[in-house]
C-alpha cells in the first residue's frame, strides 16, 4: 500500500479555499495499482460477506462497480439528486464544504441483503453516514464501509455505527 499511497496526488484550495484534496486518479492510470487496490479491497469485501456493493457517486462507482461483479453481487449506484430514472430515497448529510443530499432506488435493496458502501475517501463521514440511512431505510443490513483513503483526523469513523469501517490508506 505503500506504492499505491505514493500515487495519491495532494490537490490544495480544492474544491474550496482551505482543503487539501486526496486525488486518487494517478492510481487509476497505473493499471497494476488499480488492479491492487481492486484486489484488496475484494479482500475485505468477501470478508463481509455482502450481497450487494453500494457505490457512492462518482469516485465509488470506479471501485464498487468491479468488485460487485468478481463478488457476483449486486451493484447498488448512490447518486446525486435527479439522477435517478425511478422511484428513489433521499438522504441529505452536511459535508466539510456544505450540504449535500445521495438518493437510491427504492427496490435496490431490501430485506435479506448485507450492503457493502464503498467510496473512495473517508472524510467527515457524512456521505457514507447517509448511504448507510439509505439501506437501512430500505430494510437491508449495512455489512460495512469501505474506502480506498480515510483522513482520520476529520473523525469521520464516528458517525459511522453499527457496522465495520475498513480503508486501505489513512492520513
Amino acid at each position: 500500500m505503500q506504492r499505491i499511497k505514493a500515487l495519491i496526488a495532494d490537490v490544495p484550495d480544492f474544491p474550496k479555499p482551505g482543503i487539501i484534496f486526496k486525488d486518487i486518479t494517478p492510481i487509476l492510470l497505473d493499471p497494476q495499482a488499480a488492479a491492487a487496490v481492486t484486489e484488496a479491497l475484494l479482500a475485505i469485501a468477501r470478508a463481509r460477506q455482502a450481497t450487494k456493493i453500494a457505490g457512492i457517486e462518482s469516485r465509488g462507482f470506479i471501485f464498487g462497480a468491479p468488485l460487485a461483479q468478481r463478488l457476483g453481487a449486486g451493484f447498488v449506484p448512490l447518486r446525486k439528486p435527479g439522477k435517478l430514472p425511478r422511484k428513489s430515497r433521499r438522504a441529505t448529510f452536511a459535508k466539510e464544504y456544505g450540504e449535500d443530499s445521495i438518493e437510491m432506488h427504492d427496490d435496490a435493496c431490501g430485506p435479506g441483503d448485507r450492503v457493502l458502501v464503498v467510496d473512495d475517501l473517508l472524510a467527515t463521514g457524512g456521505t457514507a453516514e447517509a448511504a448507510g440511512r439509505l439501506v437501512r431505510e430500505a430494510g437491508a443490513e449495512v455489512a460495512g464501509f469501505l474506502f480506498v483513503v480515510e483522513l482520520k483526523f476529520l473523525d469521520g469513523r464516528q458517525k459511522l455505527t453499527g457496522a465495520p469501517v475498513d480503508a486501505l490508506i489513512a492520513y
